[in-house]
């Protein structure tokens, strides 16, 4: 797993966006209301960071501490990920709590989705999957953090995107809880 330290490398304008000392999310109130764990990178992100929007295209989720129920009930049932399934628009994918579903954690302001297939068991094995706005689906077997070091660090393509994504020097703004 890629550590917030390899992704920091990758994407340096991020850094000024760190919390001091973590934002405190609680984690058995997230999960509970989502009914799985999540990637302990992706939690490792979530507390050093809050919400980040890099080149004002890719927004990074994150929950807040005081409103993770409501994060996690929201990923929990997305709207969109449903629609698309019952309109067979997700290939083999399923949405969330189904076995191996799809719960997101980032978009870009094209459409883009972002998600973890929630298989195998182990969350800090579940791959990333994205949906471009072209209705491709492309996987990744790497984690969200993995993911995003990669792409800003130029080791991982992502077929379907823009042809600026991603940008020679992004800038990232940090979304305040």
């Amino acid at each position: 797993m890629t550590s917030i330290e390899a992704l920091e490398a990758a994407l340096p304008a991020m850094t000024r966006w760190r919390v001091p000392g973590g934002r405190d999310v609680d984690w058995a109130v997230l999960e509970a209301a989502l009914g799985t764990a999540l990637p302990s990178d992706f939690r490792a992100l979530a507390e050093a960071y809050p919400v980040l929007v890099v080149d004002d295209f890719l927004v990074v989720s994150a929950p807040a501490p005081g409103a993770e129920a409501s994060w996690g009930a929201a990923c929990r049932e997305d709207e969109i990920l449903q629609d698309l399934y019952e309109m067979g628009d997700t290939e083999e994918y399923v949405p969330y709590p189904r076995p191996g579903g799809l719960i997101s954690w980032a978009e870009s302001n094209a459409g883009d989705a972002f998600y973890w297939r929630t298989g195998p068991a182990d969350p800090d094995a579940w791959p990333v999957v994205v949906r471009t706005d072209n209705a491709e689906w492309f996987e990744f077997p790497v984690g969200a953090v993995a993911f995003l070091a990669g792409v800003y660090g130029r080791t991982i393509d992502v077929p379907g995107m823009p042809g600026n994504f991603p940008g020679d020097d992004p800038r990232v703004l940090g979304l305040s809880d």
